[in-house]
């Protein structure tokens, strides 16, 4: 049974319900966060501050989201890549565009001499994407397009869309987790204590933990979110090209190559990010892991 292929429908399938399940992790969190708070806490003014909190938060993700692929490609210096310069290149995007059914995105090009590539924009009709020079030079057209249709599904899968709810719901819990802290010091410091919350020690020590605990949490959940939605990518680009050999490829010439350096912001954006850290701290599976799962497909 180990060896069973793996059929890419089931595949990103069971990435998206994984997905959904993890998201249902983080609300869960969030309602016994605020579910404990407000049984200890029971002055006004922290509803107060944690509404306007919250929309700031909400707003600001907002601002992120419709600039994202801006964002994006301003913090690697990405420049559009010339229909001219960049033929095969601008041909394979606009093969996967037909095979997939979406929009050609505007594509663009980052100096780099590694491999990489990553996707970006709050739909397909303002989708982006980009790949280093590196991935131009070192790969073969078929792993090229392994690439791309990788960031393609990306694009398909709303994927941008579907990280940004999850960072609202992760900043959230943050940051009613600081509210909730600081009003404790704050009261303590004041010496301000009502009847309730002297009969309610057991709800205050337990706020205190998840307070501290909450964000940790959900923030391991939202890596393990971020580490599914690249192995749906993975499964839907064998469904765009109908071959894992492309991918499987451009892989594991990245993991025989030194990593590239990006900035911790879009790094998660990236088709790859090797690193040296345990799984359960990682934006992106193992390569070793994906190159695997593909092999059975």
């Amino acid at each position: 049974m180990k060896n069973r292929r793996l059929s890419f429908y089931e595949e990103i399938k069971r990435n998206k319900i994984h997905s959904w399940i993890l998201i249902g992790i983080v609300l869960l969190v969030l309602l016994a966060l605020v579910y404990v708070i407000a049984s200890v806490v029971s002055t006004d003014y922290f509803f107060i501050i944690l509404i306007i909190g919250t929309l700031i938060s909400i707003l600001y993700v907002i601002g992120g989201y419709y600039k994202s692929a801006q964002l994006a490609l301003k913090s690697v210096n990405a420049k559009p890549a010339s229909e001219t310069r960049y033929r095969q290149y601008h041909n394979l995007v606009e093969g996967l565009s037909i095979a997939s059914g979406l929009p050609k995105p505007k594509i663009y090009i980052m100096e780099n001499p590694q491999i990489n590539a990553f996707a970006s924009g709050r739909d397909p009709q303002h989708a982006v994407i980009c790949v280093t020079t590196g991935a131009l030079d070192k790969l073969n057209n078929q792993e090229l397009e392994g690439v791309l249709a990788h960031e393609m599904s990306h694009i398909a899968n709303y994927d941008i869309k579907f990280m940004t709810l999850t960072a609202v719901l992760v900043g959230m819990i943050a940051m009613i987790s600081q509210i909730f802290l600081r009003s404790l010091l704050f009261s303590s410091i004041t010496g301000g204590r009502n009847n309730r919350n002297k009969g309610n020690a057991i709800f205050i020590i337990i706020g205190i933990v998840l307070a501290i605990l909450a964000p940790i949490i959900v923030a391991l959940v939202q890596l393990a979110i971020s580490r599914r939605r690249e192995y749906s990518a993975d499964s839907s680009a064998v469904k765009f090209m109908r071959t894992p050999t492309g991918l499987i490829g451009a892989l594991t010439k990245i993991k025989n190559n030194s990593p590239m350096e990006v900035s911790g912001a879009v790094a998660p954006l990236f088709l790859a990010k090797p690193g040296k850290a345990k799984e359960i701290f990682m934006t992106h599976p193992p390569l070793e892991k994906r190159i695997a799962r593909l092999e059975r497909m």
